[in-house]
């Protein structure tokens, strides 16, 4: 860090160096080189007496687990996971259910004895399934039954909704096996699944240190707080949010119903008095639209006094339409990669939340470049260019892919968002367009390229390419050009059923067009804004 002479005061930009530097007071986090496991550095954090509120809710059945319980439960199932499963350091559990208040205990459990904990979409098909284990070499699996048949061969499963799974939970507690394994906080905590900034999906690896990092409130939680999340815990968005409230002593409610109720979920807030509501965009549109069909629906949200959004861009428009209906509650953006342990930037406040269309102010410990991407350089307030971020939040890298980690993170810890994006002279970041391919779809991250492979196994195709088409409720939907084979009749549903049956929901292609090429550049590259133009060409010239 230069001297504060040398940092802008509102920006954060040192002109010496050509970085922005984090404005906000720093998190204290423990010297890294003494072992410590993020379980160990969590609990350290909270008061004694444990506080008898609730850790967490279940938001469809009101079940609570008292702070007291919950640390009581981690510790019996570590002790069954030594004991029962020898379950120790460095082994991958991969972890296939959807939110439940087994998963917090269950994540907490297994990193508590070393383990690292591979949370996947349990919507994935099993050829999906099968990738992924393949990349992270799970030597065990904890999964609901409804899930367990799409797991790779061979794979050791124990079923979360078990009666052995139960009294895992349930037995005795031996407080001395969490400390019994040495760990560094440089060691896996976690591999979270991410389709880098091209490609097919990448084993994401995150340490203890970059759990800790996480940190957002030193001290108590504020009195009355009570957090409610709606996302899945397998992505990381979910996995760092069930996570964190634990470090401030925070109630958290999850959101166990499955597919997102506008009703249900507001119902929730009501009736457990939340005060931070964590969703992805689609779920806020959906919001903004039952309060705009019914005016008794923002009533139900009278405790309500932050809406935390993230995992795809947020279009301003939306903000206004929820701030309008909504004028108590603020919307507090963020931006962040799973290869950054989630957010590094986010809007914190009133008065930050008012700048629509910004992401928010770098978070504590975070160091950002702005790189012209024809030239190298780095740039100072005001220009866009690709947002280079670096902090203890970094991952490790990409497991068994040195390439892709070298290839996104160089040798001083700068890794290479792939966005485009500006940082203004009072230091909100902003993102302006995407150098990666990603599709993002109500928050899912879609590689074009597998869809392309995917199509081109058709035997009646030539050519694929996949590009994604803005929509205001999905953030963006895949479509695909196709160049048929010659003698070739195939149409667009059955090009869409083909798909359909081969992958998860999200990664569906939406509509499909017929073209005689695709448009490359003289090095092969398809030219995908030269798709993306001709996709909203051909789609407007049908409405």
């Amino acid at each position: 860090m230069p001297s504060p002479a040398a940092v802008d005061p509102l920006s954060g930009y040192c002109a010496v160096t050509r970085t922005f530097h984090s404005l906000r007071a720093p998190i204290p986090l423990p010297p890294p080189s003494p072992p410590l496991s993020f379980p160990a550095f969590a609990f350290s954090l909270l008061p004694s007496p444990l506080p008898a509120h609730a850790a967490f809710l279940d938001a469809a059945t009101g079940e609570a687990v008292p702070f007291p319980a919950f640390l009581g439960q981690v510790r019996a199932l570590a002790t069954a996971l030594r004991a029962h499963l020898h379950i120790s350091r460095g082994d991958v559990a991969f972890v296939l259910a959807p939110p439940s208040l087994h998963i917090p205990v269950l994540y907490f459990a297994l990193m508590a004895v070393g383990a690292v904990v591979s949370p996947a979409n349990p919507a994935l098909t099993a050829g999906e399934l099968a990738h992924l284990a393949a990349l992270s070499k799970p030597s065990v699996a904890f999964a609901v039954s409804s899930a367990a048949g799409k797991l790779p061969p061979g794979l050791s499963a124990v079923l979360l909704d078990s009666p052995r799974f139960s009294s895992f939970l349930h037995g005795p507690g031996d407080a001395l096996v969490m400390d019994a394994a040495v760990m560094h906080q440089s060691d896996p905590a976690a591999i979270l699944y991410s389709s880098g900034t091209t490609g097919s999906a990448k084993a994401v690896v995150l340490t203890h240190r970059n759990l800790m990092a996480t940190r957002v409130l030193p001290g108590p939680a504020p009195p009355g707080e009570v957090l409610m999340l709606t996302v899945p815990l397998f992505h990381v968005y979910g996995f760092v949010f069930c996570l964190r409230p634990v470090m401030a002593a925070q109630t958290l409610v999850l959101h166990t119903a499955g597919r997102f109720d506008t009703r249900g979920v507001l119902a929730a807030v009501g009736r457990f008095r939340v005060t931070r509501l964590a969703l992805a965009p689609p779920a806020l549109l959906a919001i903004v639209r039952a309060a705009e069909d019914d005016e008794s629906v923002a009533a139900s949200a009278a405790t309500l006094q932050v809406v935390l959004c993230g995992g795809a861009s947020l279009s301003p428009e939306l903000v206004r339409r929820f701030s309008h209906k909504f004028p108590h509650v603020f919307v507090s953006q963020g931006y962040g990669l799973t290869e950054t342990t989630a957010g590094f930037c986010r809007s914190t406040g009133v008065e930050e939340s008012r700048r629509i269309g910004s992401v928010g102010r770098l978070s504590p410990g975070a160091e950002a470049k702005i790189i012209d991407p024809a030239t190298g350089h780095a740039l100072p307030p005001g220009l866009p260019g690709e947002l280079w971020v670096r902090g203890p939040f970094v991952m490790q890298g990409y497991l068994g892919d040195k390439e892709s980690t070298s290839g996104i993170l160089d040798s001083e810890g700068w890794l290479r968002t792939g966005d485009v994006c500006v940082i203004d002279k009072d230091g909100f970041l902003s993102v302006v367009d995407r150098l990666k391919e990603i599709i993002k779809y109500k928050g899912y991250q879609v590689a074009p390229t597998e869809l392309e492979d995917l199509l081109q196994t058709h035997p009646g195709i030539d050519e694929a390419a996949v590009v994604g088409y803005a929509d205001d409720q999905a953030g963006e939907l895949p479509v695909a050009f196709v160049v048929r084979r010659s003698g070739s009749n195939l149409h667009e549903a059955q090009i869409k059923d083909f798909v359909a049956k081969q992958v998860v929901h999200y990664k569906r292609v939406h509509r499909v067009f017929l073209v005689d090429s695709i448009p490359k550049n003289a090095a092969g590259k398809i030219l995908r804004k030269d798709l993306a133009k001709l996709a909203l060409h051909r789609i407007n010239a049908k409405l």
